[in-house]
C-alpha cells in the first residue's frame, strides 16, 4: 500500500513540476544548487531548458551547476557546445574557461579567452579572468597587461582592480597601489574581499613612505602619475610620526585641497572628485575611518565610531544611496 502511494506521490509531483514556468524552475534550481544538492539542479535546469531551449542563462546555469559538482567534463563539453552559438554570452566564456582551468587544459583556456575577448572586447570580466590565467602560468607582466586593458575597456568593472592593485603592491609602483586599491573599495564595497583590499591600502601607504627612495620614479611621460606623487611627497611630514588612520584623514585632505587649487584640473579624475565631496559634505573623516579604521586597529575604530555615531551613519548612508561610477576616459596608467 504504501508503495502505491509512494508511486502517486511522484506521478503528482513530475505532474505538477511539468506545470511550472522555466523562470520558477530556475529559481528551484539555485535553491538546489545552494544546498550542494546539485543533482536535483540538473534535474530541473534540464527540465527547463526542455521549456525554453534558447535561454542562454538557464544553459550557463546547469554548466555552473556541473562546476560546482566537479563534473568538469560535462560543464567543458556543453561550454564547449553554447561558445560556438551566437546566442553565447561573456558568461558562457567565462564558465567555459574556469573548467578548463579546473582541469588545467591550459591551451584550451588561452585560447578560449582569446576568442572570448574578441568578440566581447568590452568585457572587463574576460580580461580580468585572462589575467587570473597568466597570473597562474607566472606571466605576471602579461597579466598585468590584461587588467590595464580590462580597466579602459570596462572601467566600472571591479575585479580588474582588484586584480591591479595586488600586483601594484608588491611591486615598487605602490603609487598604482593607492589609486587601484581605493578605486576598487568604491566599486565593491562591502563584499568579502572589501576587508583585504582596506588592509593592503594602509599596508601600501606604510610601504610607500617608510621605504620612498626605494620606489619607482613617476614615469616622466606620465603628468598625472608626476603630479599625484609630487603631492603624497610634499605632505609626507604629515605621517611621520606614523601611518594612522587619523594622519591618513590630514594627508589625504591636504592633497585633495592642493588638487583643486586650480580649477579646471588638468587631470579630471572621479576618485579625487568623490573625495572632495565628502570634503564638502564633512564626511571626509568618516569616510577615512570606513577604509583604514578597522584595518589599522579594531577596538580604537569602533571607540572612534560610537564617539561619531550620527556622522558615521550618515556618511554610510550616503554611501549606500549612492553609486560610484568611473567614467571612460580617465584612464592615466
Amino acid at each position: 500500500m504504501k508503495k502505491i502511494f509512494l508511486f502517486a506521490g511522484i506521478v503528482f509531483s513530475f505532474t505538477a513540476f511539468g506545470q511550472i514556468d522555466s523562470n520558477s524552475l530556475r529559481t528551484q534550481a539555485k535553491t538546489y544548487m545552494q544546498t550542494g544538492d546539485y543533482a536535483n539542479a540538473t534535474l530541473v535546469l534540464n527540465k527547463a531548458i526542455q521549456q525554453a531551449p534558447n535561454d542562454v542563462d538557464l544553459q550557463n546555469d546547469l554548466i555552473f551547476n556541473y562546476y560546482l559538482a566537479g563534473n568538469y567534463a560535462k560543464a567543458i563539453e556543453m561550454g564547449k557546445r553554447l561558445t560556438t552559438v551566437s546566442m553565447a554570452d561573456v558568461r558562457s566564456y567565462q564558465l567555459l574557461g574556469m573548467s578548463y582551468r579546473a582541469i588545467e587544459e591550459l591551451k584550451d583556456a588561452e585560447k578560449l579567452y582569446k576568442t572570448g575577448i574578441e568578440k566581447f572586447p568590452t568585457s572587463g570580466v574576460l580580461y580580468n579572468e585572462y589575467g587570473e590565467f597568466l597570473w597562474q602560468k607566472k606571466k605576471l607582466e602579461d597579466a598585468i597587461a590584461q587588467w590595464q586593458k580590462g580597466i579602459a575597456a570596462d572601467p566600472n568593472y571591479s575585479g580588474n582592480y582588484y586584480n591591479a592593485a595586488k600586483y601594484y603592491y608588491v611591486s615598487t609602483d605602490k603609487i598604482w597601489a593607492l589609486i587601484y586599491g581605493e578605486l576598487f573599495l568604491n566599486l565593491e564595497s562591502y563584499s568579502r574581499r572589501t576587508p583585504e583590499m582596506k588592509e593592503l591600502l594602509l599596508d601600501a601607504y606604510k610601504k610607500y613612505y617608510t621605504n620612498m627612495q626605494a620606489l619607482k620614479t613617476p614615469d616622466s611621460n606620465n603628468g598625472f602619475e608626476k603630479s599625484f606623487a609630487a603631492l603624497l611627497n610634499k605632505h609626507a611630514a604629515t605621517v611621520s610620526d606614523g601611518v594612522t588612520a587619523a594622519s591618513l584623514t590630514k594627508l589625504r585632505t591636504k592633497i585633495i585641497l592642493d588638487w583643486f587649487e586650480k580649477e579646471p584640473v588638468k587631470y579630471p579624475f572621479r576618485l579625487f572628485d568623490y573625495q572632495r565631496q565628502l570634503l564638502k559634505a564633512g564626511y571626509f573623516d568618516a569616510y577615512n575611518q570606513w577604509i583604514f579604521g578597522a584595518a589599522q586597529n579594531l577596538t580604537d575604530f569602533q571607540k572612534w565610531t560610537q564617539e561619531n555615531q550620527k556622522v558615521y551613519d550618515d556618511f554610510i548612508a550616503f554611501q549606500r544611496g549612492r553609486v560610484f561610477k568611473v567614467p571612460s576616459g580617465q584612464l592615466y596608467k
